[in-house]
């Protein structure tokens, strides 16, 4: 792909508008932010979704906007109470991200989300997939919510062998996406029919169902049977492994805690008292 994106994948993206807002009528999920998929409701479960399984999301979306049913109340709640409400999801930056963004929309946008893919960006802990998501969604804007799903489902639908981990190719694509995006309420409808078919029929992992998917017809990577070999990606790195040893330290019926220092991983919250290593021998430490 060329630094201007060719002609050929923007006719590929336009052909595939009418066929998946047409399957995904059909396709459409019943889950609980698509029945009043408010700016609020799209904003909350896009932040829940990431790198957490649709299933997980659920429960933990109703009972947090059960609480804090907009975006007022989310930025005046107790933190304790928003870390409790988190609890389990992991990735807690995005929670106190939620929090200070809501400070913000209350205080610079008059407690309503912009409805811009710019302005949304501009929210602690909205980036351009999220802006773009709230924007198409809920607003009804030409924006493109390009996360790993779309790249996968665009890089197979075009045969295009660019790494999909580098930048270029994300924005290459986005680019490619909103020269030919709805607007109105088919601009939700198609974002969110993109999303479903990568996650339910053009699948990362295993063979993807090309049997069920409507753009089967003028998906490349399926004609030229490299379907399974797209989209390309460098590899992670691996990860970190970090050897500790916890140390419970109890007084009676009360236990040391100790809060971990604002910035990095899990910043800010209570754990018990630990040391890098393992210690020798039994590894016991008396009781005070």
């Amino acid at each position: 792909m060329s630094e201007n994106t060719p002609s050929p994948m923007r006719e590929l993206l336009k052909k595939s508008i009418p066929r998946l807002l047409s399957w995904y009528s059909d396709a459409k999920k019943p889950f609980p932010w698509r029945q009043e998929p408010t700016a609020y409701h799209v904003w909350i479960s896009e932040i829940m979704l990431q790198q957490t399984r649709t299933a997980a999301v659920i429960p933990y979306f109703e009972r947090f906007v059960s609480v804090l049913p907009n975006v007022k109340a989310l930025a005046e709640v107790d933190d304790d109470v928003l870390m409790k409400l988190w609890e389990g999801l992991g990735y807690y930056s995005r929670a106190r991200n939620l929090k200070k963004a809501a400070k913000a929309v209350m205080s610079d946008f008059g407690g309503q989300l912009p409805n811009t893919a710019a302005e949304l960006q501009t929210l602690p802990g909205i980036g351009p997939y999220t802006a773009g998501a709230i924007a198409s969604i809920a607003f009804g804007q030409p924006s493109a919510a390009v996360d790993g799903n779309v790249l996968r489902v665009v890089m197979r639908l075009c045969a295009c062998h660019d790494d999909i981990m580098l930048a270029s190719t994300k924005r290459r694509v986005t680019e490619a996406l909103e020269a030919v995006y709805p607007s109105g309420k088919q601009a939700g409808t198609f974002t969110e029919a993109l999303m479903e078919l990568g996650e339910s029929v053009c699948i990362p992992n295993g063979e993807p169902h090309c049997l069920d998917c409507p753009l089967s017809e003028i998906c490349m990577a399926l004609g030229n049977g490299e379907q399974t070999a797209l989209p390309v990606r460098t590899p992670k790195k691996p990860r970190k492994i970090e050897h500790r040893t916890v140390l419970v330290l109890r007084c009676g019926d009360r236990y040391a805690l100790s809060k971990r220092p604002e910035g990095g991983l899990l910043s800010g919250l209570w754990e018990f008292p630990s040391v890098l290593g393992t210690l020798s021998g039994d590894g016991a430490i008396g009781t005070a």
